[in-house]
């Protein structure tokens, strides 16, 4: 019986030492990785300890025979099944994972090549006649969430009122290029880039629209360019407290994914989760970001849905590869991802070149776009179902107010009409996407003493917190507060928002919401 006692214990502690042996040698990679090892000496270090540890666990599950023949066959089963994992787990951690293909081109697609380095991807439609001096900018969320296609589409329809309007990726985000060492991302570098884009398309003075992280960006931006905003919108803005440097924006689903996308513990994923929660920086040298865009989508995807509609349908959730959209941003899509959604089908598009100035490091995506400088040309587009296109170098403008059409400048031969789309599949960033941001103290001080005319508007279910906008409301004391109420599907492009949108920047009245707390109908975080 005793016997019996010792080889249960024995066998007890064999099973948890092979539970502990993943841990520990994820734990091995992490430290190695912390003191600044090479990918391959952080990823050696972990395996080895998983096997030393794994090892040590299948010689306590096992007990040692007493005849002679019965230790070498232990031997050689115990060798041959650590041969086999230690094999498999190895070959599973080394081994890239899938990545997205190269995203493809949107229609009216250029490139900016600014003064900075960056090379951003870009979208620009033209109303036909321009009679609003000060452009729209779009600046996206994320941060590294860009969908150029859907925000272009949306967006667009303020070409009506007169507005030239400009949509891009970010740097490190959609189409636009990469920096060959992340730290160089962050808030700093992106407020340089908007700075080089008001350069670049001549403006003195600009129209900010943002969407969640965007609205840090616009709020950097204020203030430290206030005499360069002519008005600001923020729609569903991210906190200014934002993030301590380094650490991933995603941290608390980062940490928890265990699994891949087969639904089965994943090797890689595992090492790639746990260099992101202690490393970001070392993250991106052993998986890079095109697998990180990857590991994005699988993160997006694996988070539950925001909050319900009004008829019990989920909203802001979305599938990997089905083009829906989670919150606050644009739906995953490994198999498409960054194509046009189905509002696009039918358009094909051209990019004009002009020289540019240096450019960062280019990655997936930046590769075939067109350059342009300040000597910016317009779309080329072809209606769907039609033969006929306009004629090269005209720009997309807008039939009238209130439509959705656009069409090519007078002598071309088609009309293209800026498809209604809630979600289009996004052009995820790799690390710049999962990095986090850190907002600088200065921001808010700057903040208080902006005097162009901010408003701020929060729909009836996105991303942000209702507590995040009360914050930039106390931080801009002048700002007008509005609710886009009975917007539904994907956060920021709704008929009620882009009512709000259109009346403050074309100085018109609007309805404001001046209660502290969310209405009845908020079903957002709180």
């Amino acid at each position: 019986m005793a016997s019996f006692g010792r080889l249960a214990g024995r066998a007890v502690a064999g099973v948890v030492v092979l539970a502990l042996s993943p841990v520990l040698g994820l734990a091995a990679l992490a430290g190695t990785a912390m003191v600044g090892a090479r990918p391959q000496v952080f990823a050696v270090t972990g395996l080895a300890v998983f096997a030393s540890v794994f090892f040590l666990g299948l010689l306590l599950c096992v007990p040692r025979p007493a005849a002679g023949w019965g230790r070498w066959a232990r031997a050689v089963v115990l060798l041959g099944v650590e041969a086999a994992v230690v094999w498999q787990v190895s070959a599973a951690t080394l081994r890239p994972s899938a990545v997205p293909a190269t995203p493809a081109k949107v229609a009216g697609q250029r490139e900016w090549r600014l003064e900075t380095g960056s090379r951003l991807a870009y979208v620009r439609v033209s109303p036909r006649r321009v009679t609003r001096p000060e452009p729209v900018v779009f600046l996206h969320g994320g941060p590294g969430v860009g969908d150029l296609a859907g925000d272009s589409a949306f967006l667009g329809k303020l070409a009506a009122d007169g507005f030239r309007v400009y949509v891009y990726d970010q740097l490190g985000a959609g189409r636009s290029g990469r920096l060959a060492d992340p730290r160089g991302y962050g808030l700093t570098r992106d407020v340089a880039d908007l700075e080089a884009v008001r350069l670049a398309i001549g403006a003195e003075r600009l129209n900010l629209v943002a969407r969640d992280y965007g609205a840090q960006l616009a709020a950097a931006y204020l203030a430290q360019h206030p005499a360069r905003v002519a008005r600001t919108v923020l729609y569903s803005p991210a906190g200014l407290t934002g993030l301590p440097a380094g650490r991933a924006g995603d941290r608390p689903r980062a940490s928890a994914i265990l699994l891949g996308p087969g639904a089965v513990p994943d090797p890689r994923t595992l090492a790639v989760s746990t260099l992101l929660r202690v490393d970001p920086v070392a993250a991106h040298a052993f998986a890079g970001d095109r697998e990180l865009a990857t590991h994005l989508t699988l993160l997006r995807h694996q988070t539950p849905p925001p909050c319900p509609s009004s008829d019990g349908r989920a909203v802001g959730s979305g599938a990997v590869g089905s083009g829906a959209a989670g919150p606050g941003m644009a739906g995953p899509g490994v198999a498409g991802l960054g194509e046009g959604g189905s509002g696009m089908t039918g358009f094909g598009a051209t990019s004009s070149r002009s020289e540019g100035s240096g450019a960062a490091d280019s990655g997936p995506g930046a590769v075939g776009f067109g350059q342009e400088g300040a000597g910016v040309t317009g779309l080329r587009l072809r209606a769907a179902g039609s033969a006929a296109s306009p004629r090269s170098g005209e720009d997309v403008v807008a039939l009238g107010p209130g439509a959705g059409a656009v069409s090519p400048r007078a002598g071309s031969d088609a009309a293209v009409r800026v498809p209604e789309t809630d979600a289009a599949p996004a052009g995820y960033g790799g690390y710049v996407a999962l990095a986090g941001r850190t907002v600088p103290a200065s921001v808010r001080r700057g903040l208080s003493a902006v005097e162009a005319p901010v408003l701020i508007v929060k729909g009836p279910c996105d991303a942000q917190s209702w507590a995040d906008a009360t914050d930039y409301r106390s931080a801009l004391p002048d700002a007008r507060f509005a609710y886009a109420a009975g917007d539904e599907g994907f956060p920021g492009r709704g008929t009620a928002y882009l009512g709000l949108l259109r009346a403050f920047l074309t100085d018109r009245p609007v309805d404001t919401y001046e209660a502290e707390g969310p209405p009845t109908d908020y079903r957002g975080p709180a």
